[in-house]
């Protein structure tokens, strides 16, 4: 080490600077393999071989010219790290920059700063997408992933329960590592909510409320609008913790208050019922509303088949009912409504974003829907 030193204390030196940049390559390497295998056999030694590096590469004299350099050669190190690392920098700046999904995220920039990150952001932003351009853009992105060398892997997923197995995007593996995401169907029968004690269509709403617990832990972007939790504006989930817990509880009553009811002959407090547990689902948005078309929409869409088999029981059982799910042109529907919530961005001005709770005509009896719709500034 003595002639390394000597050599980095030599002022205004190329050959310094050279070595004292690649001693600050070999450090960070060193750091992030000790940190990727804490038990190999070489682990000790390593460690200590970063506190000699570390000693010999802090200036040993205060010459500004010396701090002021080793300042520079760190700067452009860390810069170098991130562009050598970043497989998929490009496949974000592509996505960033999208003015097509723009106009569907509203400016929802990815914020991700490992390929992990990115990859996951990405294809989670898509899900809010309608179907044909997510597709594009997974066709997209697998390519740009490819071009970097990393492989589809359908093995490597995080794991979300459900009713059913699905894919919701695939992970990578090679020169980039990133999880994907699936639905599981054994994750749920593993969890607490066990379908022998449960009917069909209280398992899936089961399987929403455990789904969503899920999801609101690994997306920031979540947001509520149920009414009953706040109903002025549309809260994050990320930010508001307490508000978080609060919708997840509502969820979780409304569930037990359909098992309870589910029980009882009485077919409209039941439709009633499922009216209100519809509306908790569809009130766990995106800021704008994911588009009705896609992954998101689809998945919500599975809870307002479950209310129409309720509304159809009560029509046999004698009584008239009509069930509008609010759409199209704000002015067209506003009457059916009650406390709606605006946006001034998102689709298009005028129209519903989102559909939150339906509008109910049970025999004479009218129940407002709520809605979220674009302003039309």
């Amino acid at each position: 080490m003595q002639n390394l030193h000597k050599l980095l204390t030599i002022e205004n030196s190329e050959l310094a600077k050279i070595l004292r940049f690649n001693l600050y390559g070999l450090a960070a390497t060193l750091t992030k393999a000790n940190q990727e295998y804490p038990f190999d056999t070489g682990c000790q030694v390593c460690e200590e071989l970063l506190q000699e590096l570390h000693q010999l590469l802090e200036p040993s004299f205060s010459d500004p010219r010396l701090l002021e350099e080793v300042g520079d050669l760190k700067g452009d190190l860390k810069q170098l790290e991130l562009t050598n690392e970043l497989k998929l920098l490009q496949l974000k700046e592509i996505f960033n920059n999208n003015s097509e999904l723009n106009s569907y995220l509203g400016n929802c920039h990815i914020q991700g700063q490992t390929d992990a990150e990115i990859w996951n952001e990405i294809h989670r932003k898509l899900l809010r997408v309608p179907e044909d351009v997510a597709i594009s853009w997974r066709h997209k992105a697998l390519e740009l992933a490819q071009e970097a060398g990393a492989v589809v892997d359908n093995i490597n997923l995080d794991e979300l329960p459900f009713v059913r197995d699905e894919i919701i995007y695939p992970g990578l593996s090679g020169t980039v590592q990133a999880k994907g995401l699936c639905l599981s169907q054994t994750a749920l029968i593993n969890s607490e909510i066990s379908q022998t004690h449960l009917a069909d269509n209280l398992y899936l709403i089961a399987g929403f409320l455990l789904l969503y617990i899920k999801f609101i832990e690994i997306d920031p972007d979540l947001h509520h609008a149920l009414k009953s939790v706040f109903s002025f504006d549309v809260v994050s989930l990320s930010a508001k913790l307490e508000q978080r817990h609060q919708y997840i509880d509502a969820l979780s009553d409304r569930l037990h208050r359909i098992q309870k009811i589910n029980e009882n002959i009485d077919t409209v407090l039941n439709l009633c019922a499922w009216i209100d547990m519809d509306e908790a689902i569809h009130s766990l948005v995106f800021i704008p509303p994911s588009e009705r078309y896609s992954w998101w929409g689809k998945l919500q869409k599975e809870s307002r088949h479950l209310l129409k088999k309720a509304a159809d029981k009560a029509v046999k059982a004698g009584n008239e009912v009509r069930i509008k799910q609010l759409s199209g042109l704000y002015a067209d529907v506003c009457e059916f409504s009650k406390d709606d919530l605006q946006l001034d961005y998102g689709g298009n001005p005028g129209e519903v974003l989102t559909c939150l709770r339906v509008y109910a005509k049970i025999n004479q009896q009218q129940y407002p829907g709520r809605v979220i719709f674009r302003t039309l500034r």
